[in-house]
């Protein structure tokens, strides 16, 4: 019964997900390029001024169809964590905005990254254990720094036009399915579908060379929503598909920062570190990145869903060897091309 409603509720709330963020941004896009406008510098990846601020009408679309699917057919969830939740993406899309028009310092805005991310920390179910092996006190500090480092590793890695689109869309889609299988709670599972359909809307707007880039107002609470459901998924059981899903990100972001730690370079700058940046510098286009990025995404939630299919250690950890093995050849490749600079 659970699967025939999150198939017939999910492919009507995914259309209009896909239509909202698709007209809103036909109506935004003369106003963000009036106060949003991001202009070319040595960072960035883009040659002229293009207006910034996307993000809303995605961010806009998920909330609008995601509440809309649980009122209209309401789900055994608990109201108050759900909309403990949605206020701190809505916090978060309300610093990434300010951020977007008046670039805020680094650390005020970690500060009130880190504020929205206790919010959704209180609004996990306190028998949620994504590692149970763990303390429970200890699990929930760990949790907290992950998510803080997830949205702001899926802002890091927001470079190039379509980025954001190639991992969005298999890592939702992947969720639906697990949604599907019955190992990702609906209301999850709702949110992935609705979030992809406005992923999809905002594509054409995105696609090289952009009309429209995402944003602050749109990477960090994406992040936020993506690291919501991944930890769902890894509550429920599902630990090594969580972190498969996301891998590629995971790694250009945490290996990028190793190396400017090492190296002494300031992590809170901007830069063209990137392995993703790295090969276009190197003479990669746009749709060979995206199109490496998208491909390993792909594979990765095949991973992902195959651990659903033997729930012994062995293969657990078998599927994130191979998924580290996955992302090895993007990164090598990616890598490769930005030593022949």
């Amino acid at each position: 019964m659970a699967v025939v409603w999150l198939i017939e509720v999910g492919a009507i709330f995914f259309l209009a997900a896909v239509a909202i963020s698709f007209f809103l941004l036909l109506w935004l896009k003369p106003l963000l390029r009036r106060y949003a406008l991001a202009r070319p510098n040595a960072r960035s990846s883009h040659k002229s001024p293009t207006p910034q601020g996307g993000g809303i009408a995605v961010v806009a679309a998920t909330t609008i169809t995601l509440a809309a699917g649980l009122f209209i057919c309401p789900l055994e969830t608990d109201a108050a964590r759900l909309a403990t939740m949605s206020a701190s993406v809505i916090a978060l899309a309300i610093v990434g905005i300010a951020d977007d028009i008046r670039p805020i310092a680094p650390l005020p805005r970690l500060i009130l990254q880190a504020a929205a991310i206790a919010l959704v920390l209180v609004a996990l179910p306190p028998d949620l254990r994504a590692a149970g092996f763990l303390p429970w006190w200890i699990e929930r500090v760990l949790i907290f720094g992950a998510l803080l480092w997830f949205v702001n590793l899926v802002n890091f890695m927001d470079g190039i036009d379509w980025m954001s689109v190639a991992e969005v869309v298999p890592v939702t889609a992947a969720l639906a399915l697990f949604g599907l299988m019955g190992v990702l709670p609906l209301d999850a599972a709702l949110l992935s579908i609705c979030l992809c359909g406005a992923t999809i809307g905002f594509a054409p707007f995105n696609r090289p060379v952009a009309q429209v880039f995402l944003g602050d107002v749109g990477s960090l609470p994406i992040g936020l929503l993506l690291g919501w459901a991944l930890i769902q998924l890894a509550g429920n059981g599902y630990l090594a598909a969580a972190i498969l899903l996301p891998l590629y990100y995971l790694a250009d972001a945490t290996i990028t920062l190793s190396r400017r730690l090492v190296s002494g370079a300031p992590v809170m700058d901007a830069h063209r570190s990137h392995f993703y940046q790295r090969a276009l510098d190197g003479g990669f286009t746009v749709y060979q990145i995206v199109g490496w990025v998208f491909g390993t995404n792909v594979v990765l939630a095949a991973l992902a869903i195959a651990t659903y299919s033997n729930r012994s250690s062995i293969f657990q950890l078998a599927m994130l060897v191979a998924g580290c093995a996955v992302v090895g050849v993007p990164l090598w490749t990616f890598s490769r091309a930005g030593l022949k600079r």
